[in-house]
Order: C-alpha cells, then sequence, then structure tokens
C-alpha cells in the first residue's frame, strides 16, 4: 500500500511517499530555516505563505520524477498540533489531492508522526537496517514543542506517562543559544559548540517529585542568571560560551536520558524509542545507550526533524485500525494525542 504524505505542522514543507509504513518511494523536504534565522524564530505567517508556495513546487516534482499518481492508495497529512495557518494549508492541499484523485485522507497526529519515523526501514540513526520496534515500549518525544513520554502497548493503544509543565527541551535550547548569541536553530549549535568544552559549568537538574513529567524553564533561568553574573565582570569569552553550553546540554540530557530509562523500567517495556528534533542530539543517543540494556530505536537527523515520510509510515498503521477523515476535517493546533485509537 501506498500512501502520500504531507507535513507542514511548523516552518519545514515535506511531502513524501511511503510504501507499507515502512519503505520510502519519494520523499522530499524543503526547509525555511535560513528564512526565519533572520527573527530568531518561526514568524507564522511567514511560515503559512511559503508552504503555499512550496507544495506546488515538490508535488510538480514527485509526478515529473516518480511513479504516477494512479500507483497511489491514500492521501495522508499532519492536522495538528501546530502552528495554524501552516496546518491550513497542508490539511487543505492534502483535500485537493483527495477530491482530485478520489482518495481517502487519513489525518495524522505530528507527534505520532515523530514516533513512527522509526518504523521506516533504512532510518536508523547507526545506519543498521532494524525491524519494527518492540512493543511495548516507551518513546521520547523531544522537539522544540514538545517533551512527550509515551507509553506504546499497541499502535492503537498507548499512552502519555509524562509531559513538559513549560518550556520543551528544544524551546529551551533555542533559548539558552540565544542567551548566548549564537544563531538560531540553537540545538546544533549548542551540541556544536559542547564537544569544545574543557569544564563544563555544573547546573542544577530540574526536579519534579513523583512525576514523570519535565521542566526546562528552570535550567534555562539558571543559564540566563549565570550569564547575567558573568558578564558584570567582563563579557563572555569563547572559552566560557563554550562551557555554558556544554553544562546546560549535559544537564539537559542527563535529565531526559534517565527519566526514559526510569520509566522503561517501570512500565516493563521491551525497547525504547528516541524521536523529534533533539533526538539527533548525539550525546542524548550516548546517555540512553550508556543508562539502558533495551534495544534502542533513534531516526538519523533527517528523520528526527520535521518530514512528511514519518507521516506516511504512522498513516498506514492508522489505516489498519480503519482511520479515515473526510471533507470535514480541519487543522487543529491543540490537537491532543488519544489513549486508545480503536475507542475514538
Amino acid at each position: 500500500m501506498k500512501i502520500l504524505s504531507i507535513e507542514s505542522s511548523c516552518d519545514e514543507s515535506g511531502l513524501a511517499v511511503i510504501e507499507d509504513g515502512r519503505e520510502i518511494i519519494f520523499n522530499s523536504l524543503a526547509s525555511q530555516a535560513d528564512i526565519h534565522a533572520r527573527f530568531g524564530g518561526i514568524v507564522p505567517e511567514i511560515a503559512s505563505r511559503q508552504h503555499l508556495l512550496t507544495f506546488p513546487k515538490l508535488l510538480k516534482d514527485y509526478i515529473e520524477n516518480s511513479a504516477p499518481h494512479n500507483n497511489i492508495d491514500a492521501i495522508s497529512v499532519t492536522y495538528g498540533p501546530g502552528l495554524a495557518g501552516s496546518l491550513l494549508v497542508g490539511v487543505n492541499f492534502a483535500k485537493a489531492l483527495s477530491l482530485a484523485w478520489d482518495l481517502p485522507v487519513i489525518g495524522v497526529h505530528h507527534l505520532e508522526g515523530h514516533i513512527y519515523a522509526n518504523w521506516i526501514r533504512d532510518g536508523q540513526w547507526d545506519g543498521e537496517i532494524r525491524g519494527d520496534p518492540v512493543l511495548p515500549a516507551v518513546a521520547l518525544v523531544v522537539s522544540g514543542g514538545h517533551t512527550d513520554l509515551v507509553f506504546i502497548e499497541t499502535h492503537d493503544r498507548y499512552k502519555i506517562i509524562g509531559q513538559t509543565r513549560d518550556d520543551a527541551a528544544g524551546e529551551a535550547f533555542d533559548k539558552v543559544a540565544r542567551i548566548l548569541g549564537l544563531r538560531y536553530p540553537g540545538g546544533p549549535e549548542i551540541e556544536r559548540l559542547a564537544t569544545q568544552a574543557d569544564k563544563p559549568v555544573v547546573f542544577p537538574k530540574p526536579a519534579i517529585k513523583k512525576s514523570w513529567d519535565f521542566s526546562f524553564s528552570g535550567i534555562k533561568t539558571a543559564v540566563l542568571r549565570f550569564v547575567q553574573k558573568a558578564e558584570k565582570q567582563a563579557p563572555l569569552d569563547d572559552m566560557l560560551k563554550i562551557n555554558i553550553a556544554a553544562g546546560f546540554q549535559q544537564v539537559s540530557v542527563d535529565t531526559l536520558a534517565e527519566r526514559l530509562v526510569e520509566a522503561a523500567r517501570v512500565f516493563g517495556a521491551k525497547s525504547v524509542i528516541l524521536s523529534g528534533g533533539v533526538a539527533a542530539n548525539q550525546a542524548l543517543r550516548s546517555k540512553v545507550l550508556e543508562l539502558s540494556d533495551l534495544p534502542l530505536w533513534c531516526p538519523k537527523p533527517s528523520l528526527c526533524t520535521d518530514n512528511a515520510a514519518m507521516i506516511g509510515a504512522r498513516a498506514r498503521f492508522l489505516w489498519d485500525v480503519g482511520v479515515r477523515h473526510g471533507m470535514d476535517m480541519d487543522a487543529v493546533p491543540n490537537l491532543r494525542m488519544p489513549y486508545d485509537i480503536g475507542a475514538e
């Protein structure tokens, strides 16, 4: 079964064709990172307008360079959560294709898509060709907008066991990068600097008792106060910036990895899953491997960030449990993950 999938939840325009939820037939992505970098973050109006300009080009490229569209069995699209304008562009584009090609349409939750990037066979971070992640599993979805722990029992039954109470991890990386005067997006910049550290600054680890939830606002504030205090003495030199970045990354990575591994132990998981943009961070992967003896699934960097291939991967399993969306489907910026899809 081949599914053409569309992703436009934020500033990435993605179009892909996935076979059987595991094989990439076509995958194209247009990034707006350079456009938004000058503003230090995403400008929603610019993002949605850019999607409008980009999707016809991506579709033309697919039609001209790949198999004809009559080989497609369904259309899938991210319909939430995300930026309202960006989501609307993708959802309406999917509806138009559904009408034009007389195909069913499947709406996909963006975070579920991130998790299912791990079902793409040649998509693992270490280049190995793996089978499907072993269920039950605990997945950590960690990105610019989300930090969630999800216990996955089956493809249509799972439970969110922990979420961020304030800043998401990726958001904290971006904000700390801005404090240090680094380029947006901040995650890759902080990771690059951290590899050069000689004496990382020690920051306090956030503690939320009796909960699987996360909090990164305190870490960000601790970095800000450290920088403000240091700047009263002298401007930050390059080495101090490097050690601040390394210290922030270390406490963030330790917090994420420790909570993931402990949750996997408590819930009796047979594997652990990393996904989302921050999963591309090598230090995070290394820390999880250090702490856990369970098999780890984590996508290669190009599948960690927003992409359409992951949406097509998730859509295949939704199709199997009978999920279909009609022309009344709408973008839902604050869409929540259902615990039991079969009961929806």
